[in-house]
């Protein structure tokens, strides 16, 4: 991950506009057409952006619950002025969880595997999913849960969601109704427009609001944005 926060004020201009779908904080998701085009850099870098200027603590939720890097990212030193993850908190907010295991171990809780981490000097909290806690052979699968994003708006002032390539998962497209809008990240010359209509399609397919395109690693000749920016 990069720390990317002094090329993100379009983006953070753009979010101002925000049409929120209901009160409390809104709730932005970062994604991408594939993988590998930064999405995870812009998410934690637009959290640390809004968490100096929120009045409350922002929520940096990550829907990669088998990989966690957006912990191992802020664990490995994101940012110098930005600490490490400290102790887990719970973070099912006794809520149906956004997840779902199969087959269920009834001997196990399986209702607390989502922890919320607050870094050291900013009012920022991180996710991060216990894989260490499935049983051999579970599977983890993510669900809408309204109810559950419902109560984080009412505890935070943002939350950011950073969610896998549609190409790679299902994540964004579930998750997109519950979002007040989805920020495309593109890798310029590498992601054809094609591509990019083809997310804003599937994500708007499920309700979700794509706000714009952001080109990331951009070079002079990219033209993508002209067919599709924020």
């Amino acid at each position: 991950m990069r720390d990317l926060r002094e090329e993100l004020d379009p983006i953070w201009r753009a979010t101002a506009r925000l049409d929120r779908a209901t009160k409390g904080a809104p709730i932005l998701m970062f994604t991408a057409a594939r993988p590998g085009e930064g999405v995870s850099s812009m998410a934690a870098s637009f959290a640390c952006m809004a968490a100096r200027r929120s009045d409350k603590p922002v929520w940096l939720v990550d829907l990669d619950l088998r990989g966690n890097p957006i912990h191992s990212g802020f664990q490995n030193g994101f940012a110098r002025d930005v600490g490490r993850p400290k102790r887990a908190y719970d973070a099912s907010l006794r809520q149906t969880p956004i997840y779902d295991i199969t087959p269920r171990d009834e001997a196990a809780r399986q209702d607390k595997m989502l922890t919320a981490h607050e870094l050291d000097g900013l009012p920022l909290l991180v996710t991060r999913f216990r894989n260490e806690r499935l049983q051999p052979g579970q599977r983890v699968a993510l669900q809408s849960s309204p109810g559950w994003w419902q109560a984080l708006r009412s505890l935070a002032g943002w939350v950011v969601i950073d969610a896998p390539a549609l190409q790679a998962s299902s994540a964004a497209a579930t998750m997109a109704s519950v979002t007040d809008a989805v920020v495309l990240i593109v890798e310029a010359d590498r992601t054809t427009p094609a591509e990019i209509d083809n997310a804003r399609l599937a994500l708007e397919a499920r309700q979700g609001r794509v706000l714009g395109a952001v080109m990331n690693r951009m070079r002079r000749d990219a033209r993508i944005a002209e067919r599709f920016s924020a």
